[in-house]
Parts: structure tokens; C-alpha cells; sequence
């Protein structure tokens, strides 16, 4: 099965919906999992914990306006987060965390290799909750190239049209490498051109990800073929379909793509469809 999204907002939850998002986390068929603002009970909340701990496909995690709703359920979310490696977006705004809470969420956020993007807006924080989150930022202020590589990896992740991704130049390390590697891994996207020229990034993981979108490529072009033989015994011509020869090369013309370009950390993502 493929890592698919369990959207569900505003709803009390059955017992047989909650069984049904346990087996999906520990399936890892679920990627995006958002049960904003729903009604469930502590055991139930509890059940959706246990299984998101162990869960590494799920790279998104909306609980936002009160799911997590008490002392004991900041807790378990905790345990589950300090498990958990996969997680690179949390959603909690509108929760009453107030700055206890925080202090219980903190050790796991600060010590989780994925977590990129964290929204605790109208969670009731005070200064003692905001020096917390300060020590989560970088000491400079600055947004490292690993930092963007990660939030880029939930975009991509999520993305079915994306097949250029070129980050020349941007200053990533092998730890963005590794993240980037993950994603291809792990996720079915359209990616098929990742450009990684002029970073530090060591050859294994680069090669690593080109075998990775190579082999990708090739299971499409098998199963592509396999479609045209089907349309040329039912008499049919088969439709044009090109690629770029190289996954570390943009492919010449781009007409049919979206590409996502970065010539710099300074600079803005620029994602574009030509039809």
C-alpha cells in the first residue's frame, strides 16, 4: 500500500476510526495524518500515540485546535514523539499546552533528527514557554541549507507533478542528503532530476540517490512498455513519453514539467507549471 493522508476535521471519532488510523500508522501507509479539532477519548487518544510512536512514514501531523487537550495526553504525545524519527511537520495551535506543557514537549522536540516545522500558535505560552522555543532556533537566527532541505523533502514528499528538484549550490551537507534520501526512499513521488552539484555532500549519498531515481525510472519505463505492447495489440499507437537520460541532469525541455529551482539560501523557491 501506498503512504497515502487521513484528513478528518471537527468529527468525534469512532473506535473503529481510530483502529483503522492505528493500522494505517502501523502499516506505515500514512503520510499526512490531520484530526483537527476532533473529538476522541483519552484511551483512544492514547491508541493514536502508541502507534505514531513507531510509525517512519508519516511525515506530517495536524492535532491542531484541542486535540491535545490535557496534562496527560502532552505526556503521551511526548513519549511518542521521543520514538518517533519520521515526523517533520507538527501542527498544535489552538491546544492548551500552556508553558507546563511546553516543558514537557520540549525534550522531544529539541531532540528530534526530523522535525522541521512546528506551529504553537494560541497554544496559552508565556516567557518561560518562549525561551524554550528560542532554544530550539538556531543561535544566529539563520536558516541552515539542512533546514530548508527538510521542509523542501515534506513538499516534494507530498508533491505528484514535481520531477526537477535542483538545489546546486545551496549549502547542504549529508545530513540534508540524507533526509533528501529518505524521501526518494520512502515516498512515491514523480521526482526524476535531483541536482546536488557544489554542496558538501559526500559521493556515496549522492550516488546512492541516483541509483535510487534510476531505478525508479526504470520501473515506470517497464511498466509504461508493457502498456504500449497492450495498445499495439488493440491497434492503438503508444504515446510519446521522454525523459532526461540522467537523474542528475535536467532533462532539455521542461515544457511538461514542474521544476523547482534554488540558486542560493538567500534566495525564494520558485515552483512553476508550463503547460
Amino acid at each position: 500500500m501506498l503512504p497515502s493522508s487521513i484528513q478528518i476535521s471537527g468529527e468525534p471519532l469512532s473506535g473503529a476510526e481510530v483502529r483503522d488510523i492505528c493500522r494505517g500508522l502501523r502499516d506505515n501507509a500514512v503520510r499526512l495524518l490531520s484530526l483537527r479539532g476532533c473529538r476522541l477519548c483519552d484511551r483512544d487518544f492514547g491508541r493514536i500515540c502508541r502507534a505514531l510512536a513507531g510509525a517512519t512514514s508519516l511525515a506530517q501531523l495536524n492535532l491542531n485546535l484541542g486535540v491535545v487537550s490535557s496534562p496527560s495526553r502532552i505526556k503521551q504525545l511526548a513519549e511518542a514523539l521521543r520514538t518517533n524519527r519520521s515526523i517533520q511537520s507538527l501542527f498544535l495551535h489552538g491546544s492548551p499546552l500552556t508553558d507546563a506543557g511546553l516543558a514537557l514537549l520540549n525534550p522531544a522536540l529539541a531532540l528530534h533528527p526530523a522535525l522541521v516545522a512546528l506551529d504553537l500558535g494560541d497554544c496559552m505560552l508565556g516567557d518561560e514557554a518562549i525561551n524554550l522555543i528560542c532554544g530550539l532556533l538556531p543561535p544566529d537566527g539563520a536558516k541552515s541549507g539542512d533546514h530548508v532541505a527538510g521542509m523542501l523533502a515534506v513538499a516534494v514528499a507530498s508533491s505528484r507533478t514535481l520531477e526537477v528538484l535542483d538545489l546546486e549550490g545551496t549549502g547542504l551537507t549529508n545530513q540534508s542528503a540524507q533526509t533528501l534520501l529518505d524521501m526518494v526512499e520512502n515516498y512515491p513521488t514523480a521526482l526524476r532530476s535531483l541536482v546536488l552539484a557544489e554542496n558538501s555532500i559526500s559521493p556515496e549519498l549522492q550516488q546512492q540517490i541516483c541509483d535510487l531515481l534510476s531505478e525508479g525510472e526504470e520501473e515506470e519505463e517497464m511498466a509504461g512498455g508493457a502498456g504500449n505492447t497492450q495498445e499495439r495489440e488493440r491497434g492503438q499507437e503508444p504515446a510519446a513519453h521522454q525523459r532526461g537520460s540522467s537523474p542528475w541532469m535536467c532533462p532539455s525541455d521542461p515544457s511538461s514539467q514542474m521544476v523547482l529551482m534554488t540558486s542560493g539560501l538567500g534566495d525564494s523557491l520558485l515552483a512553476e507549471t508550463e503547460m
